[in-house]
């Protein structure tokens, strides 16, 4: 019920009574008090007039199950939009991947869960990197599909993942009046103004020729004011670079619609032949030098793009290499001149 109250009261434009909200809902006057109370004990700002009724005046900065949905509900048929069916949130977890997976084996947990924090004890990145989530500061989340594809084309979610987290930053950005360059370093690093704000780690639970689930975990710089010395040169937030507090869960709703977007083509295809014209748009690599550890052999050329695939194509003076795992440099970008 908060929820739906919350959207309702979201989506209008000046005062919604509380009749009216007991007529829409089913509920007495005491229910709707009730949780008119729980609102602004969660941090929103709600003026209540007689004989007019209520309106929110200001949003909290959180992310809870309420907040996030109420931005993708249909008021009129109750119908969500986007990937994300239901939320599951934590004030503190461990790692929301390792909940992710834990519900979908124990729980049998549906596809198109979000589990999202404020804050990991033991967030993961590529590599077995430790990704430092502090409380308040960015959207620690993971989502878990149960995709009908093959398990060898899994690994192609994380770009498409990548995909719409650019694109949702970049609406929000936009909307709020920014002009700051976002993009995507080849696999799946969002960076803004050339620095990392964005890290997506995707695990998967499958045999030889069936999925049983993919978990695609996303740790995003928002608000994040302070970056271990270790990372300060490449690391950045969207605060740091463009000077304004940004309500995260705008960008978790704007992620949703971007990634059913993308996500229904890709499974379609089961590849990225009808995205990889958007992602190399999308694509901080494309057209510059890049370096590539690859295979333990370094290449260094100038980035084409990625094929159907995912995989980076660069041309050096020996012709086109094809890259399909490993670090690549751009240089200008991250230190690497």
């Amino acid at each position: 019920m908060k929820t739906k109250i919350l959207n309702v009261l979201r989506k209008s434009d000046g005062y919604v009574s509380g009749q009216a909200l007991c007529n829409m809902l089913g509920v007495s006057r005491t229910a709707v008090w009730k949780v008119i109370n729980q609102l602004k004990e969660e941090g929103y700002v709600i003026e209540a007039v007689q004989n007019k009724g209520y309106h929110i005046t200001q949003y909290p900065d959180i992310l809870t199950s309420s907040e996030i949905m109420s931005q993708l509900t249909c008021v009129d048929t109750g119908s969500t939009t986007g990937i994300i069916r239901e939320v599951v949130y934590y004030d503190e977890t461990d790692s929301t991947n390792n909940e992710a997976k834990r519900a979908a084996e124990r729980d049998n947990a549906a596809d198109g869960t979000l589990y999202i924090t404020e804050s990991q004890t033991g967030g993961r990145g590529r590599r077995g990197r430790n990704w430092v989530s502090p409380a308040g500061s960015g959207i620690w989340m993971s989502l878990l599909l149960r995709p009908d594809i093959s398990p060898v084309n899994a690994s192609m979610l994380t770009i498409v993942a990548a995909m719409a987290v650019q694109e949702a930053i970049h609406k929000v950005l936009t909307e709020d009046g920014h002009v700051a360059e976002c993009r995507i370093k080849w696999p799946n690093d969002i960076v803004l103004n050339k620095k990392k704000v964005c890290g997506i780690l995707t695990e998967m639970s499958a045999e030889m020729d069936y999925i049983h689930y993919v978990v695609i975990g996303m740790g995003i710089n928002v608000n994040t004011t302070e970056f271990d010395d270790s990372i300060k040169a490449t690391a950045s937030s969207l605060y740091l670079e463009t000077g304004d507090h940004l309500k995260r869960s705008r960008i978790v709703a704007a992620f949703s619609e971007s990634f059913a977007k993308y996500y229904d083509t890709f499974v379609k295809t089961q590849n990225l032949a009808g995205l990889k014209e958007d992602y190399n748009s999308m694509l901080v690599n494309k057209g510059g030098d890049v370096k590539a550890i690859y295979a333990d052999k370094e290449i260094v050329g100038k980035a084409l793009g990625i094929n159907d695939e995912g995989e980076l194509i660069i041309k050096t003076d020996e012709g086109e290499k094809i890259i399909r795992t490993g670090e690549v440099s751009v240089r200008g970008l991250y230190g690497y001149v």
